[in-house]
């Protein structure tokens, strides 16, 4: 347990780094649901609270709940297609959160249920298919980085200018710097000093909006059930069901990752405790008017990063997720960062990934032209709806298109189902041939 100034800290940097996803995703799920600004605000703090919430069931977990590595937790945008088709379907507006929060909570009872399934499932997953998950969420993730750098949104007028980009580049170098010269303490919150610097220089030159902190409650939270008793529409539910299983799936290979940095064997009871706590977060969620939640995979590259792999300080960054949820205007301080100081923290957050994804991978044996073309056709397939979004706009069902429009979940399936293929299916492989010989 480290010192409480060093938890703050550190703590404190794994939430700036997870923030701006965990906002965007419920920010997204209102914007297609038509909800009031008052819905959506409240919407963004209790998901803030849920993510505080899964990740200390995570990092100090429950018996037999939680994985209790430094696992951060944050908002899923993987289920952002199919939470909006429910609510939208169920009413839109406030009308369709009732259906919508029923779902999250009979999907996570579902999934709390069956993660021993998944837990069974992990001779499926060796390091030549985690190490290839893993580069795939990294190489995806990068293409987002790339958007925060020139500004967030890539359609404004402004997207891409050097002001943006010298701002991320600012970023990056205070990180470079710290990386290579700094020692001990500051060395490990490189990417904290970084932001601050960067956040710093954009209030001098004018680059940063701090409205939002002068407009947002001190405390303040909705209470439970707030939009009325969950509806349970069985049709919503299999929707979310679908959408968590995938989500299971990339959260495997992320747990690798975190048990190959923190020098930790993650087995068959690691992967079900996870899960498990995968499941109670997502029906907490729910009781809360919030969402799914998943690994957050920039928080993975920066403990790679860092190499500060103590669950207590995740913990930590889980109590802050609680505080910011409770305190909006907290939140709206860290909301004022600007996107392209984020990116330049995030260039080399997820970009650390792949580098993790590598190290796994190094344990498989390529020499096997199997397993190089299981890698290769995985990453390839993986990269096409990074590549060319519309893809998934062609695809004749709602399901194919929820596939199609993530790279991870592709380039997930793709991995697993080639390792099926090349070394699992016994009746698929080559028999020696029998000769009979005539007797004498």
């Amino acid at each position: 347990m480290p010192q409480w100034w060093r938890l703050g800290a550190l703590g404190l940097q794994h939430v700036l780094a997870f923030y701006a996803g965990a906002v965007v995703m419920p920010l997204l799920v209102a914007q297609g649901m038509g909800l009031s600004a008052a819905d959506t605000a409240a919407l963004i703090n209790t998901a803030l609270v849920a993510c505080g919430a899964a990740t200390l069931l995570q990092t100090v977990g429950l018996p037999g709940i939680g994985i209790r590595l430094p696992v951060v937790q944050g908002m899923s945008t993987a289920a952002v297609p199919s939470l909006v088709s429910v609510g939208v379907a169920a009413g839109g507006g406030k009308a369709g959160l009732p259906t919508v929060f029923g779902a999250v909570i009979a999907a996570g009872v579902v999934l709390f249920l069956v993660a021993p399934v998944f837990g069974r499932l992990i001779r499926f997953f060796p390091p030549l298919v985690t190490g290839t998950i893993v580069i795939i969420v990294g190489v995806t993730l990068m293409g987002v980085a790339a958007r925060q750098v020139g500004g967030g949104d890539s359609s404004a007028a402004d997207f891409g200018t050097p002001a943006h980009l010298g701002l991320a580049g600012a970023t990056l170098a205070v990180i470079v710097v710290l990386s290579r010269f700094a020692k001990g303490f500051l060395a490990s919150v490189a990417v904290l000093v970084g932001l601050a610097a960067g956040t710093a220089l954009a209030a001098t030159v004018g680059r940063t909006d701090f409205s939002g902190i002068g407009k947002a409650d001190w405390v303040g939270m909705q209470a439970p059930l707030h939009y009325g008793a969950p509806r349970f529409d069985v049709m919503a539910v299999l929707a979310i069901v679908l959408v968590l299983v995938i989500i299971a799936v990339e959260s495997i290979g992320q747990f690798f990752a975190v048990g190959e940095i923190a020098g930790r064997e993650v087995d068959e009871r690691d992967i079900t405790r996870a899960l498990r706590a995968d499941g109670l977060a997502t029906v907490l969620a729910g009781l809360v008017n919030s969402f799914p939640t998943t690994v957050y995979s920039q928080n993975v590259g920066l403990l790679r990063l860092t190499r500060v792999t103590s669950r207590w300080i995740v913990a930590a960054a889980g109590v802050l997720m609680l505080v910011l949820g409770l305190m909006p205007k907290v939140g709206a301080v860290v909301a004022a960062m600007p996107a392209a100081v984020l990116g330049g923290a995030t260039i080399v957050l997820f970009s650390t990934i792949a580098v993790v994804g590598v190290q796994i991978l190094v344990k498989a044996d390529l020499s096997d032209a199997r397993n190089t073309v299981l890698v290769a056709a995985s990453l390839g397939i993986g990269f096409l709806p990074t590549a060319y979004p519309q893809f998934a706009e062609h695809m004749p069902t709602r399901q194919l298109q929820v596939l199609f429009e993530s790279g991870i979940m592709l380039g997930t399936l793709s991995a697993v189902l080639l390792n099926l293929f090349f070394h699992h299916l016994g009746w698929l492989r080559a028999r020696p041939v029998q000769t009979v010989t005539e007797p004498a």
